[in-house]
């Protein structure tokens, strides 16, 4: 799931109830698109597949979809772009992005324009399959800073950010209420989370849970002014995210945190569903999955509670990839110039809930969906997840270190963190 409801609007500006329908059923197909017509979250599907040939005059568009409405606002979008240029455009579903994408970089017949995500870009930019264009978009000054960082290489922006989510605290309202708790008490600081976690903790109900990943707890460490990498050096075993896995370590002690797994959940929405969990801590896809598979737990969402350094949460992103290999390199820069515009992403979000990667889409996007305030407002302060080449094996690891947090030694998880990404870093060449 990582790596997205009634319609009352936010009582405070922190804060907002759920609003958004999402996409629902997986679909097979692949769509051509021609000029005279035709027809965030994650980064494969299960829609089909495509040949990868970059050939001639048409262009080859391959995506990784979250489900059938995306993949058919994203055909409808190329198809009125094609329609408009004069361009044909053949848009394709991907059961495994990654694996398409390497076999068609491999026999030098990638799609001309693909989803990328951040963890696979450096190693896609470095065996140089992608084509560096971001810097020739007219909108490039325009994209959130922290989404260029993720796919900015040796000060070139080669791909833009298609679109991004971030983190937030989620509270399920009705057990928030049996247990007391009024709006004074959303919590704002890690004291106050600690406390409404005991309070909530109960028959048969954990205070709060999430998947053991550093993409939940990673938050806490950006929230005590640490993560895993600084100015391209490991700073894993920091002070800081020591402090961070201690404090987690410190609500599971009293029983009023718990991981998914633990809980019989396969991630931090299915526990929160279920009712196994009170709270939890997720991306803007939750909404979706909420309205689909738990359409009756009525909920919140607010800003992640500020850590001994502040505000912090973790932001995820696609880009638009072009490939070095493309024989349309200009008309692929011109169509992934009309999908990010703000107009077009502001379609997507209500197609199927992403939020725009424009700054200047923020106030339009938030008019439309007051229930993901909280997630928006996470755009000014998140931090990327580590992206250099090899980090994310290391990320891995450490992933199954933090499955035995509980019990376990956080100095001693954070430190063969530590001796890993000094490994990676170095053999990446950062």
């Amino acid at each position: 799931m990582s790596e997205s409801t009634s319609t009352r609007r936010p009582r405070s500006g922190r804060r907002a109830r759920r609003s958004l329908a999402t996409c629902a059923v997986l679909a097979a197909g692949v769509l051509v698109l021609s000029a005279c017509g035709g027809s965030g979250f994650s980064d494969t599907g299960s829609q089909g597949s495509s040949d990868g040939a970059s050939g001639g005059g048409q262009l080859q568009v391959l995506i990784g979809s979250s489900g059938q409405a995306e993949t058919t606002a994203v055909t409808d979008a190329v198809a009125a772009w094609s329609k408009e240029s004069g361009t044909p455009a053949r848009v394709s579903a991907a059961s495994d992005l990654a694996q398409e994408l390497s076999q068609g970089f491999a026999a030098k017949t990638p799609p001309d324009v693909f989803y990328v995500s951040s963890d696979l870009f450096n190693s896609y930019a470095a065996s140089g399959a992608l084509e560096a264009y971001g810097d020739q978009l007219s909108n490039a000054d325009d994209f959130y800073p922290v989404l260029k960082q993720a796919f900015t290489r040796d000060g070139k922006l080669y791909c833009a950010p298609k679109d991004f989510s971030t983190l937030a605290l989620v509270i399920n309202t009705d057990l928030w209420t049996k247990a007391g708790l009024t709006d004074a008490d959303i919590p704002t600081t890690w004291d106050q989370l600690k406390t409404v976690a005991q309070k909530l903790t109960g028959n048969g109900v954990v205070g709060l849970s999430t998947s053991a990943e550093y993409s939940r707890l990673g938050a806490f460490m950006a929230e005590a002014g640490g993560g895993l990498v600084e100015d391209g050096k490991a700073t894993a075993d920091s002070a800081q995210n020591v402090e961070a896995l201690k404090y987690v370590q410190s609500l599971m002690a009293d029983g009023s945190y718990k991981f998914a797994a633990d809980l019989g959940a396969g991630w931090g929405g299915e526990a929160f569903g279920t009712g196994k969990a009170a709270m939890t801590i997720e991306g803007n896809w939750l909404v979706g999955s909420m309205a689909s598979d738990y359409p009756d737990v009525e909920y919140e969402v607010v800003e992640l509670p500020a850590g001994p350094a502040g505000k912090g949460t973790l932001t995820f992103t696609n880009c638009w990839g072009v490939a070095a290999d493309s024989k349309n390199k200009e008309a692929a820069v011109k169509l992934v110039e009309d999908l990010t515009s703000s107009d077009q992403q502001l379609s997507f979000a209500k197609a199927f809930g992403v939020m725009p990667s424009l700054q200047s889409a923020a106030q339009p996007f938030q008019q439309e969906f007051p229930a993901q305030a909280a997630f928006l407002a996470g755009a000014s302060y998140a931090t990327a997840v580590p992206n250099q080449e090899g980090v994310s094996d290391v990320i891995t690891d450490l992933n199954s270190q933090l499955e035995g947090l509980a019990n376990g030694d956080p100095q001693a998880i954070l430190q063969r963190t530590q001796t890993n990404l000094e490994t990676a870093l170095k053999s990446s060449g950062s």
